[in-house]
């Protein structure tokens, strides 16, 4: 009987072992599993970052992202929510190429949809030209368009208020524009949260939507004499196509503004939305949208 209760005993003290012993090393794997959920946050070249959830507007990586600097041309996001918020605006309507957009992109070296005096071009194809080869003439056109005024530089004047009192209606404090392209006098600036906001704000727009996700168009437009030709639009942002899920934004460039990039992407529900400024190249400024959307992703 004796023998019997140290067998049992000694069974007893080998499982609890056993058991101590396991509980353990499940204790240290779920350690480890959660520890390995929380990526470190990444390392950037751009001087300034903000990534967001654009489903909840949760904050996700930032760096000095209040710090205001110049947008390039990311600016067009604004150009091309302003015109979209127009009441009742018609992409149908045709706007006819005027020799001051032409002679504009030529003063400035601007980049350009290479627009031809005399065409008829609608709304709705500016925006392609606006957005996808970054074209400061189809910019320079669609702010003619839609500012009020009786000249010219009224009516430009008139657009880049409708640019500034949207940022105002956004609440966003550390934006300005004095251009309507990103090619300012000095007083054209963003941050990177900022710049997200107005994103995720055109981002909402179906048409907008439709536009920054296109790699390459092919529009027939209107010339003076009657006819038709074709424009081929190629868009600069490199993540479509290389990403997967990415669907936009736009990317800027210029002296002051270095390399920049607005960018956005879903993956099975998840859209992550967010903006790096003075990158130091092309291919930078896309190796730090990737890390920061990858990162996103993971948390």
């Amino acid at each position: 009987m004796k023998f019997g209760i140290k067998h049992i005993n000694r069974v007893s003290v080998t499982a609890t072992v056993t058991l101590t012993a396991g509980a353990v090393l499940a204790g240290s794997a779920f350690a480890s599993t959660a520890h390995a959920a929380t990526p470190p946050a990444p390392k950037i070249v751009a001087k300034g970052g903000f990534l967001m959830n654009d489903g909840t507007g949760k904050t996700l990586f930032t760096k000095s992202a209040d710090t205001r600097r110049a947008t390039g041309s990311t600016t067009k996001i604004m150009t091309a929510l302003v015109v979209l918020s127009q009441k009742n605006v018609n992409l149908k309507s045709k706007v006819t190429i005027q020799k001051a957009y032409s002679d504009y992109i030529v003063s400035k070296n601007a980049s350009s949809a290479r627009l031809i005096v005399g065409d008829k071009v609608t709304v709705g194809q500016l925006l392609y030209g606006l957005m996808l080869p970054s074209g400061c003439d189809a910019a320079y056109a669609l702010a003619d368009k839609f500012g009020s005024g009786s000249t010219r530089a009224a009516r430009v004047k008139s657009f880049i208020g409708k640019m500034n009192s949207t940022a105002k209606s956004l609440k966003l404090k550390n934006t300005r524009f004095d251009s309507f392209d990103g090619i300012g006098n000095g007083n054209n600036y963003s941050t990177p949260r900022d710049l997200t906001k107005i994103a995720s704000q055109a981002m909402k727009n179906s048409t907008f939507r439709s536009v920054v996700k296109t790699k390459s168009t092919k529009q027939k437009v209107t010339t003076k004499s009657g006819g038709y030709r074709y424009m081929s639009w190629t868009n600069t942002n490199k993540l479509l196509g290389s990403y997967s899920g990415a669907t936009g934004v736009k990317t800027g460039s210029g002296p002051t503004a270095k390399y920049c990039l607005v960018f956005a992407a879903t993956r099975k529900g998840k859209t992550v939305i967010g903006t790096v400024l003075t990158s130091t190249s092309e291919a930078n400024r896309t190796a730090d949208a990737k890390k920061m959307m990858d990162y996103g992703f993971k948390i």
